[in-house]
């Protein structure tokens, strides 16, 4: 069943007296449940697709649909409901609050939803049960990066909307990250949309839409994605 539609997305940007076009007529579809890795090149347009999608930012033209329901267009209260019970984002920086603990930090988001998920179920989910009452400065750059996936998922989102996700992080940790990505998806059912630079993330994913220049070039299904731990780079 489809869960987001994105129509003819144009985004134009005035820089002095240059017009920059960040995105050219995009448009694709995806359904509940997918792992859809988009992938780019830098300033092939990624991250200004995944922030309208995400009701952050407005295009030039187009439409995005949440389940039939249109998303551009909204007023500023709209667009704060749907960023706040629709969508959880997870950033290549963790953005936890220092003075808050892990499980503060999570239970910070679920209280501002309307259908939390239980916080002791997300940070066992997330492996950091035992690591609850510890503050983000007392936590490894992995386990922060652990806890906003957790603090974003226990708002019950329909869409888990990643954007470089291991880009602060070395090589086996983001490999764990990934797969907890994956495990996401696979046992709780979440829609994971994760924009990457990196091709040989986009293998472990069941659809990859390519982005070059601010156009989609691209859009596969991958028949045998593989494991987080089977990627190499």
């Amino acid at each position: 069943m489809e869960i987001l539609r994105v129509e003819n997305l144009t985004m134009t940007y005035q820089m002095g007296e240059v017009q920059v076009n960040a995105l050219c007529d995009a448009g694709f579809s995806i359904d509940e449940g997918e792992f859809v890795v988009i992938l780019g090149p830098s300033g092939s347009g990624k991250s200004t697709l995944l922030n309208i999608m995400g009701g952050m930012d407005t295009p030039t033209s187009g439409r995005v649909f949440l389940r039939d329901r249109e998303i551009t267009g909204s007023g500023e209260k709209k667009l704060t409901e749907y960023r706040r019970d629709e969508v959880g984002f997870v950033f290549q920086f963790y953005n936890l609050m220092a003075n808050l603990t892990a499980e503060e930090n999570v239970e910070l988001a679920a209280e501002i939803s309307p259908n939390p998920l239980p916080v002791d179920q997300i940070l066992e989910a997330v492996g950091l049960l035992s690591r609850r009452d510890h503050f983000p400065s007392q936590l490894s750059g992995g386990e922060q990066q652990r806890i906003s996936i957790a603090r974003a998922i226990a708002k019950n989102p329909s869409l888990l909307l990643c954007d470089e996700p291991t880009g602060a992080l070395d090589f086996n940790t983001g490999i764990s990250i990934l797969g907890l990505l994956k495990k996401i998806n696979d046992e709780m059912g979440t829609t994971v949309i994760l924009i990457t630079h990196n091709a040989d993330i986009a293998r472990m994913a069941g659809r990859v839409i390519r982005v070059k220049s601010g156009k989609i070039i691209e859009d596969t299904r991958n028949e045998n994605p593989i494991a987080a731990e089977e990627i190499q780079w």
